[in-house]
């Protein structure tokens, strides 16, 4: 697999974690799907082969071998033979998006505010942690992540990432890592959204801010912030994407009505 960032390696250790002991084809599966919605798999990567997905993993080389089957049924992965060969990563056009509002149409309002409440109870308890613990370097470091182009998309990902990293929770990091992983490729969406990423960059500048400060309260404050206004662009576009569906079936021509015998 390709060299990656610091807080791209955390996506791909919590994307091949252990599953536990319900380790099954499905659950696999859909972990490797969560990764690549979540950018921490990207097109052409390659995948560990299935005694290395197994042993990261828990479970079977039997049951590695059904999620890859499954993954390769769905045209998200492809195995080749030789030298070279191995399983990779295969996206239409090397786009995650369909996928991720494939994921979000499927969700209910309700599954989407609690994943929320979830990641924001932990991502802000990490960044009230942070500053608390971090130091002039770390908080240097933390502002670098936002001195990118304008207009991309992965700054905010990889400054909460960091931001986790310097609660010194390894307990902590690593389920916000696991987070990010699933209410993060939502957040794909969202970040997107040019007008929505700028503003959420901002403000994660005053996060920085605030941790430089060794302000929790405020750092804790802006995150919640963060969140709130997140799953707010994630309902509106749910209810976009339903009204969508509807439309186009709606617009289906009736079935020919069928002749009686």
């Amino acid at each position: 697999m390709p060299q990656n960032t610091a807080p791209q390696k955390r996506l791909l250790t919590a994307v091949f974690a252990p599953l536990g002991d319900a380790g099954k084809a499905s659950r696999v599966e859909e972990r490797i799907v969560q990764g690549i919605s979540a950018g921490a798999l990207a097109d052409g990567d390659r995948l560990p082969t299935e005694m290395e997905l197994a042993a990261s993993m828990g479970v079977a080389t039997v049951t590695a071998r059904e999620a890859l089957a499954g993954l390769r049924s769905r045209g998200l992965v492809e195995t080749r033979r030789g030298r070279e060969g191995g399983t990779f990563i295969t996206l239409p056009s090397g786009d995650r998006s369909v996928l991720v509002r494939r994921r979000l149409t499927g969700m209910s309002r309700v599954e989407l505010r609690d994943l929320a409440i979830h990641y924001a109870a932990i991502a802000a308890t990490a960044a009230e942690l942070a500053a608390d613990a971090a130091d002039r370097e770390d908080v240097e470091a933390l502002g670098h992540l936002l001195d990118v182009p304008a207009g991309s998309s992965r700054a905010v990902g990889d400054f909460l990432l960091e931001l986790a990293a310097l609660s010194q929770s390894a307990r902590l990091t690593r389920e916000y890592v696991r987070l990010h992983t699933d209410y993060g490729s939502l957040l794909g969406l969202a970040h997107a959204d040019p007008a929505f990423n700028s503003a959420m960059v901002d403000l994660c500048r005053g996060i920085c801010a605030a941790v430089a400060d060794a302000d929790a309260a405020a750092a804790r404050s802006l995150v919640r912030q963060y969140v709130q206004a997140s799953v707010a662009w994630l309902i509106d576009e749910h209810t976009r994407l339903h009204s969508s569906a509807a439309l186009t079936t709606a617009e289906q021509p009736p079935a020919p009505a069928r002749r009686k015998a």
